[in-house]
């Protein structure tokens, strides 16, 4: 009774709103849900009082949520010795930089950065590409879109935008660490991760997610065509028209530290961090080669969407240029193993990071990270797998048994090298104890991620 109420609602809506703003009204479509500010109004008048300076923030074991403040671009808190923005001139949309980009800002090994990443959702082709008018359907006043997601919607041109070929993310950097050099490791410390604004998109789109329409407009192997999300009756991507194909969208206030949905029946807890921090590895033949797509993560780190990697953790890269070339995009306020959906809960953050250079047998990187992306936190190493680690250079492989072996032999190789452990017991170790996560089965490359615990070597947490 619930699925038809849900079903009906839905169809009703279609009918009143129209075919275009059914993605962005579907926001409030829960059970009988509404479109409109469930735990915005809070919010909004804090943002509007300049009394309320309190900002976004996450800590560890502290309160994550939004405190009262839009954070304009290179407003509010800066903690970093040094701020980079997202600046239209400056951005990529739907590529990562080349080895031999022209670095938007330098710094020293060791030394801190804020970057005021930006979402895409909210300003892509399907929902309109004008972040005023989108949110505003959803209640948002305009002083409470930010002016950098403004301008890049409206003024961005450093590359044609292609909606169906390129990646969705904007991307911001890079960052060219002064004392990087190929072969060395890039550990990348995550300090804060403060929310912008106070709301944030998850998107399903056709053709994509874990239960995609095929491309020969059947069903994949596994579900039946009545089981494709979204419905294949809302796919009108044969008429080219990005605007019109169906996609769906649900609008997700913040209140308290959650994601509200459902008009208000569904809560869950914020976990902010960067679904995507990458160094420069490949040298396309132009800035849209395939290559250079910020879709799938590759052996530089990139769209790698593991949600342990928020504030407290760190993420080792293995660099490929001079400088390193760091990037980060793809902010997400939210998200599960898996993404499942497509997206995350994407929405704008400020993240800051400490950024130090690790030579080969030298400082904190395991060798693992010499080749591979590895990442812990105060509680677990996690060794990570990919389906595809060369992105797009030989065909594309999203098979998870790939990625699911090549993070058991990381696994292995790290309590090997970095805890001494006899190989055959390491590996009755790991299936006896640890965990093996989806990192996410959305980004054409496919991810497995480990979580092995430090407690049971005998290693107090943080460190």
């Amino acid at each position: 009774m619930r699925e038809h109420l849900a079903r009906r609602a839905a169809d009703e809506l279609r009918r009143s709103v129209g075919r275009r703003t059914f993605c962005r009204a579907a926001a409030g479509v829960g059970a009988v849900g509404t479109v409109t500010g469930v735990g915005m109004s809070a919010a909004a008048a804090a943002a509007d009082d300049p009394a309320s300076a309190g900002a976004a923030h996450s800590s560890p074991g502290g309160r994550t949520g939004f405190r009262g403040r839009i954070l304009q671009p290179g407003q509010g808190r800066i903690p970093g010795e040094h701020y980079l923005g997202s600046d239209v001139d400056e951005v990529l949309w739907g590529y990562v930089p080349s080895v031999d980009a022209e670095p938007t800002l330098r710094m020293r090994s060791g030394q801190t950065v804020t970057i005021d990443a930006v979402s895409h959702e909210g300003i892509l082709e399907d929902q309109g590409r004008d972040p005023v008018a989108y949110f505003a359907e959803q209640g948002v006043p305009r002083s409470q879109v930010l002016d950098d997601v403004v301008r890049i919607a409206r003024d961005y041109d450093r590359t044609e935008r292609d909606f169906d070929r390129d990646g969705p993310h904007v991307v911001t950097g890079p960052v060219f660490v002064e004392e990087a050099r190929p072969g060395d490791v890039l550990k990348i410390e995550t300090l804060h991760a403060d929310l912008r604004v106070p709301y944030g998109v998850v998107s399903s789109r056709h053709g994509k997610g874990t239960l995609p329409r095929a491309s020969d407009g059947g069903a994949p192997a596994g579900i039946t065509l009545d089981e494709v999300m979204p419905p294949v009756a809302l796919d009108r991507r044969a008429g080219g028209d990005p605007g019109a194909y169906g996609n769906v969208s649900v609008f997700t206030p913040v209140d308290h530290g959650h994601g509200v949905m459902a008009g208000g029946a569904v809560r869950f807890p914020l976990r902010p961090f960067m679904g995507m921090m990458g160094v420069a590895r490949a040298r396309g033949a132009g800035p849209t080669d395939d290559l250079l797509n910020s879709i799938p993560p590759t052996l530089g780190g990139g769209n790698i969407d593991i949600r342990h990697l928020g504030v407290g953790s760190t993420f080792y890269l293995p660099v490929h240029a001079d400088g390193a070339l760091f990037y980060v995009g793809d902010p997400h306020m939210a998200m599960g193993d898996g993404e499942v959906a497509l997206t995350a809960m994407e929405g704008s953050l400020r993240g800051t990071f400490r950024l130090t250079v690790c030579r080969a047998g030298e400082g904190d990187a395991p060798a693992v990270a010499h080749r591979y992306p590895f990442a812990e936190t105060a509680e677990h190493w996690i060794p990570i797998g990919l389906s595809d680690p060369d992105g797009a250079a030989n065909g594309q492989v999203t098979d998870l048994d790939v990625a699911m072996r090549r993070a058991v032999v990381n696994a292995l190789d790290f309590l090997e090298q970095e805890r001494g452990m006899e190989r055959a017991v390491a590996y009755a170790y790991l299936s006896a104890a640890a965990d093996f996560a989806i990192s996410q089965v959305v980004d054409r490359t496919v991810g497995v991620h480990g979580l092995i615990r430090k407690a049971d070597f005998g290693q107090p947490a943080g460190r």
